[in-house]
C-alpha cells in the first residue's frame, strides 16, 4: 500500500471528582489538583454545531450547585487528567505527524474538525489533547463544536430518548437484584461502613476508586480493597443494562454517532466532496458510557471498564493500485479486528455493512426513541 489516507476518530474518558463515601467525612479538594500544566495551555473557542454561541450546559449548572470543602466545584478536570490527555495527544502526534507526515505539525482548521460534549471538563480535556497533538502550535483559530443537551448524540441520551430511558431504568433496577451483583454490593458497603439503605451502585464506586488510584490517593482504604470487585461488577451491571442481544437498545445508545462516523467516511471517499468539506482528522471527545456500547457494537469490547484517556481510532486507507478503501481500528493504541471484518485491515464496504446493524439516521433515531416500549423489554 502507498502512503495512507487516515481518517481518525478518537474518544476519551474524562477524570471525575474524587470523593469517599464515609458519612463522617466530606471530600476535600487540594487546589493544587486543578493547576493546569503550562504545556497543556491552548486557546480555543466553543460554538454550537452551526458556528453560533456556545449552548447552555445543564450538566455544568448541576455541578456548580455542589461546592466541595476547599471551595472547589464538583466535576472538574484535575492536573492528572490534563497530563493524561496531553500524553494522548503526544502519542497521536507521533503516529500522525512524526512517524507518518499526515497531519500538519500545527493545528490547521482546514485539516481538523473537533467536536466535544458540552461539559467544561470534557472541553478542557479536548484542549489538553490538542495541545499535545500540535504542541500548542496553530495556523488558525481552534474551534470546538458542541450541541444542545437535548440533541446530543455523543453519549446515550437518556433525557431526550424516552424509549431508551424507560428500557434502561427497568434493567438498572433489575441488575441490582442479580445474586452476584447484589451480594458483592452488600459486602462492599459493609466493608466501607455504609448504611445498607444508602443508594450507592458500582458505577458510583468505580468513579471514586479509579480517581483515587489515578491520583495515588488512599482516602478510602476500604474501597481500595474492593477495587477489582468494583470494576468487574460495574462492567457486569453495564452489560446487563445494555444487553448485547437488544439491538434496538444499542441502536438508541450509539446509533446516531455511528451514523456520523459512517457519513464522515463516505464523505472522505466521495470524489465529489469539495475540498472545503474535507478534513484529515475528525476528533470526537466523549465519555466511557459511550465507549462501552460503541465497543460492543464493533465487537471489540474487552470486558474492562475504559480507562481514563481511553481512545478509539478509525483509520481510512486507499490502496494505491486498486483504489479500494480500507479501515483499521485501534483501541488504546492496539489494533483490533471489528465485527464482520476478515482481518485488521478491513474493506470499507464490509466495515460499513457490519455497522449498519446498529447505525441510525436522525429520522430513525427519533422515531425509535418515541416508540412505546414493548412489554417486558425492560426486564
Amino acid at each position: 500500500m502507498g502512503p495512507p489516507d487516515v481518517h481518525a476518530v478518537s474518544f476519551k474518558k474524562l477524570l471525575k471528582n474524587i470523593s469517599c463515601f464515609l458519612r463522617s467525612q466530606q471530600v476535600e479538594w487540594n487546589p493544587q489538583l486543578l493547576e493546569a500544566p503550562p504545556q497543556t495551555q491552548f486557546d480555543y473557542t466553543v460554538t454550537d454545531l452551526a458556528g453560533g454561541p456556545k449552548p447552555h450546559s445543564p450538566y455544568d449548572s448541576q455541578y456548580s450547585r455542589t461546592t466541595l470543602k476547599g471551595g472547589m466545584l464538583a466535576g472538574q478536570l484535575t492536573k492528572v487528567g490534563m497530563q493524561q490527555m496531553f500524553a494522548l495527544g503526544e502519542r497521536l502526534r507521533k503516529n500522525y505527524v512524526e512517524d507518518v507526515p499526515f497531519l500538519s505539525p500545527a493545528f490547521d482548521p482546514q485539516e481538523v474538525f473537533v467536536r466535544s460534549t458540552n461539559m467544561h471538563r470534557n472541553l478542557e480535556s479536548t484542549r489538553c489533547l490538542l495541545a499535545g497533538l500540535f504542541q500548542r502550535q496553530k495556523e488558525g483559530p481552534v474551534v470546538i463544536h458542541t450541541a444542545e443537551a437535548d440533541s446530543e448524540v455523543l453519549y446515550p441520551n437518556y433525557q431526550s430518548c424516552q424509549n431508551l430511558r424507560t428500557r434502561i431504568r427497568g434493567r438498572k433496577e433489575a441488575a441490582t437484584s442479580q445474586p452476584q451483583i447484589s451480594e458483592d454490593l452488600k459486602e462492599v458497603k459493609e466493608g466501607m461502613g455504609l448504611d445498607s439503605s444508602m443508594e450507592v451502585d458500582f458505577f458510583i464506586l468505580l468513579d471514586n476508586v479509579a480517581a483515587e488510584q489515578a491520583h495515588s490517593l488512599s482516602s478510602c482504604p476500604a474501597l481500595q480493597r474492593f477495587a477489582q470487585v468494583v470494576e468487574q461488577r460495574a462492567v457486569d451491571t453495564a452489560l446487563y443494562v445494555l444487553q448485547r442481544e437488544d439491538r434496538e437498545g444499542l441502536q438508541m445508545a450509539v446509533g446516531p454517532f455511528l451514523h456520523i462516523l459512517e457519513s464522515s467516511l463516505l464523505t472522505a471517499v466521495d470524489p465529489a466532496t469539495p475540498p472545503s468539506q474535507r478534513r484529515k482528522l475528525h476528533l470526537y471527545a466523549t465519555h466511557d458510557v459511550t465507549l462501552i456500547p460503541l465497543l460492543m457494537t464493533l465487537g471489540i469490547f474487552d470486558h474492562k471498564w475504559p480507562p481514563f484517556a481511553a481512545d478509539l481510532t478509525v483509520e481510512l486507507y486507499q490502496h494505491q493500485q486498486s483504489k479500494e478503501w480500507f479501515v483499521q481500528l485501534y483501541y488504546n493504541g492496539e489494533a483490533q479486528v471489528p465485527r464482520g471484518c476478515p482481518d485488521r485491515l478491513c474493506p470499507l464496504d464490509q466495515f460499513l455493512n457490519a455497522m449498519s446493524a446498529y447505525t441510525l439516521s436522525p429520522e430513525k433515531y427519533h422515531a425509535l426513541c418515541s416508540q412505546a416500549q414493548a412489554v417486558g423489554s425492560g426486564e
